[in-house]
């Protein structure tokens, strides 16, 4: 009883802190908006100024939901894949998903600059980039699918998985190799990960992309429960094993995946989040995880593009460096002062 107190006390501060740093997130960028004015906007009444009310509307608040949707996407595909294989360092895109992504737009930024003209350019458009981004990791996904129907054992898959992000990664090097300066640029540009530039109908479909992902995490939530004490635990308790594993691969698919596609790969948030969660938390059960993980990494991914913003700046930092940046000291904080990981 005292332990449900501690973790309702824990929920109702993540949401206020949620609150807070979506106020800020708004807030912040090359225009300072003040906090009032942002509520003001939100609330349906309007800013005191219309160019900071068509900001907040168009620009700010799809580039809040994108990091929302990623930071809760990340966090739980990493939780989702720790718990999977028993490993603290298994992370959202430990199945070659990312390194499939980044084939995809390697090859077609390097075919556009191939066709030129008006061609490459309609090659190289914002969906164009989210098609082939998401078309490379399904095809990962088919392949670790294809193995998991073969192999049993969950190291075997984790290991292949690996193998498959290294010969995707090669790939991508030896296009990269041959690519032009100004193709190069491009492609490295979009692997530091971007949140902003994001439509509303692009922000709609991650939506539905992360509903379904979640939908899938939380109705496995007991068989996660019972992987964590082993595999032959599991089976005595009823769980399918093959259908459990298949169920959340998909369900990290979908959601590390479908991120990956429209905002490209984000590094650190799916592998730190789940074990910063665990020390304040200190509880294995997957229906106190996943919704605490979701709150986290949201969270998180709020403070660090509110800091990549640099406010009052027009420069922004890439999200991926500010993620390592701000959320690796944190981490080793906790582990050197717990003394031990929580896993």
């Amino acid at each position: 009883m005292q332990l449900r107190k501690k973790h309702t006390a824990y929920f109702w501060a993540l949401a206020a802190l949620l609150v807070f740093a979506i106020l800020l997130n708004i807030s912040l960028g090359s225009v300072s908006i003040p906090v009032s004015d942002v509520v003001s906007s939100l609330a349906g009444q309007g800013a005191s100024k219309e160019t900071w009310n068509f900001i907040i509307t168009e620009y700010r608040v799809p580039k809040a939901i994108t990091a929302i949707l990623t930071g809760s996407a990340l966090a739980v595909s990493g939780l989702l894949m720790q718990t999977l294989f028993r490993n603290p360092l298994a992370g959202p895109f430990v199945l070659g998903l990312s390194s499939g992504a980044s084939l995809g737009v390697a090859i077609l930024i390097l075919g556009a600059g191939a066709f030129g003209g008006l061609l490459g350019s309609v090659l190289l458009s914002q969906w164009s980039l989210v098609i082939a981004s998401a078309f490379g990791s399904f095809l990962v996904l088919l392949a670790v699918l294809a193995v998991t129907f073969k192999i049993k054992d969950t190291m075997a898959i984790l290991i292949i998985g690996l193998m498959f992000g290294s010969v995707t990664a090669a790939v991508v090097s030896v296009l990269s190799y041959f690519s032009n300066a100004e193709k190069l640029q491009q492609y490295i540009f979009w692997s530091f990960g971007s949140l902003g530039n994001q439509s509303w109908s692009g922000v709609t479909i991650m939506t539905l992309c992360c509903l379904l992902g979640f939908l899938l995490a939380f109705s496995s939530g007991k068989s996660l429960n019972a992987l964590l004490l082993g595999e032959n635990y599991a089976k005595s308790m009823g769980v399918r094993i093959k259908r459990t594993t298949i169920l959340i691969i998909l369900a990290t698919s979908i959601l590390a995946g479908g991120i990956t596609a429209f905002v490209g790969p984000i590094a650190f948030v799916g592998l730190a989040v789940p074990h910063i969660t665990r020390q304040y938390f200190k509880s294995s059960n997957h229906f106190t995880l996943l919704p605490a993980v979701m709150l986290s990494g949201a969270i998180l991914m709020l403070l660090c593009d509110s800091v990549a913003q640099l406010p009052t700046s027009e420069y922004t930092l890439p999200i991926n460096a500010i993620t390592s940046l701000l959320g690796a000291p944190v981490v080793i904080w906790l582990l050197v002062r717990k003394r031990k990981l929580l896993f």
